[in-house]
């Protein structure tokens, strides 16, 4: 494993072909499935547990293909550039589902959706430069929007409908400080200062 790999970046000559890009195909392709479950299913108990099974499977794939990319000396830029494309995808596509359907409210919606394009044109800004990984701080941003989504999906009972407030919070705290932390990267990286340093 070369220190690029480890650290996250793409190791020069590594074909974009191979089973870690696959799985983040496989996560985009999940999309369209997960959403039309969600929507046809409405609040029924067996199609929201099937949408929640779904997405957990989607998000495994996410730690899966990290790592195997990183283990097997297979990062690419490809994969650095789709993987969060793939992960804003899933859960953009769940957080509009549910606030279509009222069960989310908007605005949180939007924050998110915003902080996701926002740091998209960031690292399409500074691909020149050199490329913005995901960070720890994203890697919670990450873990805290999959738990609301869950959440909000799972048909819970009154009692556990109140952990749904906090997650909220919590997710779009992590959502507004990492955009922040972006866009310091983008700065310097854009200075010749390297994004890893940050």
């Amino acid at each position: 494993m070369t220190a690029e790999s480890m650290a996250g970046r793409p190791a020069p000559g590594t074909s974009a072909v191979n089973l870690p890009n696959a799985l983040t195909i496989g996560r985009i392709l999940v999309v369209p499935v997960f959403a039309a479950i969600l929507v046809s299913g409405g609040p029924e108990v067996a199609p929201r547990s099937l949408a929640v099974a779904l997405f957990a499977a989607a998000c495994l794939t996410d730690l899966a293909d990290g790592w195997l990319a990183r283990r097997w000396n297979q990062v690419t830029a490809f994969g650095v550039m789709v993987d969060p494309v793939a992960d804003k995808a899933l859960v953009g596509t769940a957080l509009v589902v549910l606030s279509l359907l009222g069960e989310l409210p908007w605005w949180a919606t939007l924050v998110i959706l915003c902080r996701e394009a926002v740091v998209t044109a960031l690292r399409m800004l500074v691909l020149r430069h050199g490329l913005l990984p995901a960070t720890r701080g994203g890697k919670l941003k990450c873990l805290t929007q999959n738990l609301l989504v869950v959440l909000y999906v799972l048909p819970l009972p009154h009692a556990g409908q109140v952990l749904r407030v906090p997650v909220l919070v919590l997710a779009i705290t992590c959502t507004v400080v990492t955009a922040g932390d972006y866009a310091v990267r983008a700065v310097r990286l854009s200075r010749g200062v390297s994004a890893s340093s940050a």
